[in-house]
């Protein structure tokens, strides 16, 4: 799964990411492993990416730019800054901690955004770095998590209605792929 210890990747982030993205990708990992576990996945493969999913968010521009160029990207993708971190997080995971897990490479990779047809592996990490509750107690939160006692998939949708509204409400431009997921969760 990874060829570096688990201190190597936790000093590398305590000094890559903010205090606050730390703790963020704590609870995403927290979150992430409670989510295996209901679903009856991987716990600590689910930890683990939620520990590691944003590790590229606080490079610097020019570096984050380098990795993307080397990257595979979809049409309309890089649409907003914000989500640049995920692919080039798969790539750092990959380069920087010898990440071979393709599930794990997958998931982070598509942790922003999301894509249709995401895997359960993948769903888990998306929502875990949405509604985890260590740095995001938002009201938006509340209702994604209720909507886990229906479904993966209703929490999913609900997420992706919020991103919609807030992107809407802030004159923000939507991904296709965002409207496209949103269509195919109805």
């Amino acid at each position: 799964m990874i060829c570096t210890s688990l201190e190597y990747i936790n000093n590398w982030l305590k000094a890559n990411l903010t205090k606050e993205r730390y703790e963020h990708s704590l609870g995403t990992a927290e979150c992430a492993k409670e989510l295996a576990s209901r679903f009856g996945l991987d716990e600590e493969k689910a930890y683990f990416t939620g520990l590691i999913h944003d590790c590229a968010k606080c490079l610097p521009a020019e570096e984050m730019q380098e990795i993307l160029q080397k990257t595979d990207l979809i049409d309309g993708e890089l649409c907003n800054p914000k989500t640049h971190h995920a692919p080039a997080g798969a790539y750092v995971a990959q380069k920087e901690f010898g990440v071979d897990d393709e599930e794990i490479l997958s998931a982070i990779r598509w942790h922003t955004l999301g894509k249709v047809n995401m895997t359960l592996f993948e769903k888990i990490i998306f929502l875990a770095d949405k509604i985890e509750t260590r740095t995001r107690p938002c009201e938006r939160c509340k209702p994604v998590r209720e909507a886990l006692n229906e479904s993966i998939d209703k929490a999913l949708l609900i997420c992706y209605q919020n991103t919609i509204i807030s992107l809407v409400e802030r004159n923000l431009k939507i991904c296709t792929l965002t409207v496209d997921i949103y269509n195919s969760l109805l």
